[in-house]
C-alpha cells in the first residue's frame, strides 16, 4: 500500500524527534511492503520567520492533500512576544480547524519496564496501566464567545462554553468505539452538578450508551476524576471528556506515567486522515542537543498507522519495538531516574528500536 504523509517538523526538537519517527516508519515500510511518500512544510516559529505567519496556506493545502500529517512541535522563547494571532501555538488551532479534527485520542501508559519512573507508589501502579482519554477537539470554553464587558465588579473578562448535542454524539461515538476495541469500558468525565453542558453531556452519552450495550459505562464528576486519577488509574481504560477537561486531565495522566517523552497522541475527524504529535513541547533548551526522546514520536507514527491506514499489525510492530528496548534497559536522559549509566541519545534510542524492528 502507498501513502502520502505531510510532515510538520516545526521548532526546537521537532526536526530531530520527527526525523526519528519517519526512519521507523521508513522501515516499517520496507519490512510489511509499503510504501510512504513523505512531504515538509512549514509550521509554527520557523514559518513566522521564512513567511511571516505561524500556519502559511502552502502548508495548510499539503496537509489537505495528504493521507495523514505527523507532526513535531511548535514555539520557542525567540517567538513569545508576538501578539497572539501570529504566535507559533496559534498554528495548531488553525490546522486542527483546517482538517476537520475534532477527538483528540491520548494514551496515558505506564510500561512495566518504567514503574520506578512513575510518583505513584507500587501498591498503586502495580503493574502498570494503560488508558485511553477521548478529548473533545474544537467545542467548549476554548471556542466560545469571550471579551471584556462591565460587570458586577467593574471591568471583567468573560469565556462562554457551549456544547451542541451533535458535539457531544460524535466525540461520544468515538469512545464508544474505541471502548469496544479495548476492555469494552467508558467513563464520561462532567461537571453536571454545576454546569448546564455538562447536563446535556450526561443526558446525551446515557442515550449513547443504549447502543453500545456491550460497554460498561460509568459518569464521574471531573473534580472526583483528578483524585481518582492518583488514587487508583488502573480503574480506567477510556475516558471521555470536554474540551478543557480533557486538556487538564490528559495532562495529569501523562504525568503519573513518569515521562512525557512517552506519550503519543492523535487528532481525527470524519475522515481517515489525522493529525499525529507527540504531547511534548518544542524543548528550545534541549534543541538540537541530540538528547531528545523520541519515542512519543515514534509511537505517534504507530498510532498514526492504527488509526488512518488500518495497518494494525505494523503499528503493533512499532509498540512491540519499543516495549523490547524499554525492557532490555535502553534510557534516553528523560528516563534514567536514579538509574546509574549513560543515557542513549535520540539517534541512538532510534537505532536500537530499529534493530528491533
Amino acid at each position: 500500500m502507498e501513502f502520502n504523509i505531510a510532515l510538520l517538523k516545526g521548532d526546537g526538537i521537532g526536526p530531530e524527534i520527527v526525523d526519528s519517527a519517519v526512519a521507523v516508519l521508513e522501515k516499517t515500510a520496507d519490512k510489511f511492503g509499503h510504501k510512504f511518500n513523505f512531504t515538509p512544510y512549514l509550521i509554527g516559529g520557523c514559518a513566522i520567520d521564512a513567511t511571516g505567519m505561524p500556519l502559511p496556506q502552502e502548508t495548510v493545502d499539503g496537509c489537505l492533500a495528504s493521507d495523514s500529517v505527523l507532526l513535531g512541535a511548535v514555539g520557542g522563547p525567540k517567538w513569545d512576544d508576538l501578539a497572539g494571532d501570529i504566535r507559533p501555538e496559534k498554528a495548531l488551532l488553525g490546522i486542527r480547524s483546517a482538517l476537520g479534527l475534532y477527538t483528540n485520542l491520548r494514551p496515558a501508559k505506564l510500561y512495566p519496564a518504567l514503574r520506578a519512573a512513575s510518583p505513584l507508589k507500587d501498591e498503586i501502579v502495580g503493574g502498570g496501566f494503560d488508558i485511553l482519554i477521548v478529548r473533545e477537539l474544537t467545542g467548549g470554553i476554548y471556542f466560545g464567545d469571550r471579551g471584556f464587558r462591565e460587570g458586577r465588579y467593574g471591568h471583567e473578562a468573560y469565556d462562554t462554553e457551549a456544547y451542541s448535542v451533535t458535539e457531544i454524539e460524535r466525540i461520544g461515538r468515538a469512545a464508544f468505539e474505541a471502548a469496544v476495541k479495548r476492555s469494552k469500558r467508558l467513563c464520561s468525565i462532567d461537571k453536571a452538578n454545576v454546569l448546564e453542558t455538562s447536563r446535556l453531556w450526561r443526558k446525551t452519552t446515557h442515550k449513547l450508551a443504549e447502543e453500545y450495550p456491550e460497554v460498561s459505562y460509568t459518569d464521574m464528576f471531573v473534580d472526583n476524576a483528578a483524585m481518582q486519577l492518583v488514587r487508583d488509574p488502573r480503574q480506567f481504560d477510556v475516558i471521555v471528556t470536554s474540551n478543557m477537561f480533557g486538556d487538564i486531565l490528559s495532562d495529569e495522566a501523562s504525568q503519573i506515567t513518569g515521562s512525557i517523552g512517552m506519550l503519543a497522541s492523535a487528532s481525527l475527524g470524519a475522515s481517515k486522515r489525522g493529525l499525529y504529535e507527540p504531547i511534548h513541547g518544542s524543548a528550545p533548551d534541549i534543541a538540537g542537543k541530540n538528547i531528545a526522546n523520541p519515542i512519543a514520536t515514534i509511537l505517534s507514527g504507530a498510532m498514526m498507522l492504527r488509526y488512518s491506514f488500518g495497518l494494525a499489525k505494523e503499528a503493533d510492530a512499532i509498540e512491540a519495538a519499543v516495549d523490547k528496548v524499554l525492557n532490555d534497559g535502553c534510557r534516553t536522559t528523560d528516563l534514567m531516574g536514579t538509574d546509574k549509566g549513560t543515557p542513549l541519545t535520540c539517534t541512538e534510542m532510534t537505532k536500537r528500536i530499529l534493530e528491533v524492528l
